[in-house]
């Protein structure tokens, strides 16, 4: 091993600190409630974002070496070396290790309005995995070696670091070389908004809501990202799950395939999926045209 912080802090492995401090008449904004370094292999280490109490709290788990899994919002992450996670409590999500797979990381918890609120608005830009700049991991490393070794045993003193640590987060997220990354999490969260809702109304307006630009910016990103337009691209997709539904083994009515699919007349579904494919959805079904259609 180098002589980096987070070197240092592996050659602790396994540890974990627990900041227990007393509440006094004050409520400080950011508080670390724990962090640790830890090697995982066995699958009794997995933890259920809805299983874990009601009092809102953040994880932020950098991953140094092996392989972790995270389920978020019905999407599989598989975490790799050099990847960090951000998990929000409570919370629809899982993270574990699987069976025959080895994950190596180090965490830091902290609860408090401002550690959520920061937290939050980069869940919002990223999603719950992204790669941080190296000079970052090595000032989170810092600042939980600064806490196992007992640099905040005082209110003040553990909210500062639990706060340099979330300001380290921002600013690697947010300053003028995470503007791509914000962006690009932008663009993946109205991705997963639209195939999670085929079947609902997507207009463009409410897409670039999702995204949190501009409607002007929004479809300029989208369009650079995916190669089309985001109508083109929702049309797509809704298309490519008609032609998924029609040649499934649950026989529905071309009806009941137009709703799912997110058109309420199916007549004029029919006229776009004949546009689409070349063939008219019963023709489709009756002549397995799925394979080639997808």
């Amino acid at each position: 091993m180098g002589n980096s912080v987070l070197d240092k802090l592996a050659r602790r492995a396994p540890v974990m600190k627990t900041v227990s401090l007393p509440r006094g008449r004050h409520r400080l904004h950011t508080m670390p409630t724990s962090t640790g370094y830890e090697v995982r292999t066995d699958t009794t280490y997995a933890w259920d974002g809805r299983r874990r109490g009601q009092t809102p709290f953040t994880v932020l788990q950098h991953t140094v070496s092996g392989v972790g899994r995270l389920r978020y919002d019905r999407r599989n992450y598989r975490l790799t070396a050099g990847e960090t996670m951000l998990v929000l409590v409570p919370h629809n999500h899982r993270y574990w290790v699987e069976q025959g797979d080895r994950w190596e990381f180090f965490w830091i918890s902290m609860n408090g309005q401002e550690a959520l609120r920061i937290h939050r608005s980069i869940l919002a830009a990223t999603g719950p995995v992204f790669r941080l700049r190296p000079d970052t991991i090595e000032h989170l490393a810092d600042c939980s070696l600064r806490l196992i070794d007992g640099g905040g045993e005082t209110p003040g003193a553990a909210s500062a670091i639990a706060y340099e640590a979330a300001a380290a987060l921002y600013d690697d997220v947010f300053g003028p070389h995470g503007d791509m990354r914000a962006e690009d999490g932008a663009i993946q969260r109205v991705v997963d908004h639209i195939l999670a809702n085929l079947d609902k109304p997507l207009s463009v307006p409410d897409l670039a809501e999702v995204s949190g630009f501009s409607r002007a910016h929004f479809s300029r990103m989208f369009t650079a990202s995916e190669g089309m337009p985001p109508a083109e691209f929702v049309l797509q997709e809704r298309m490519r799950r008609a032609a998924r539904l029609l040649a499934g083994q649950q026989v529905l009515s071309v009806k009941e395939v137009a709703v799912l699919s997110g058109f309420d007349d199916s007549n004029y579904f029919a006229k776009v999926f004949r546009r689409f494919f070349g063939t008219s959805p019963t023709e489709f079904r009756t002549t397995g045209m799925y394979a080639s259609a997808s």
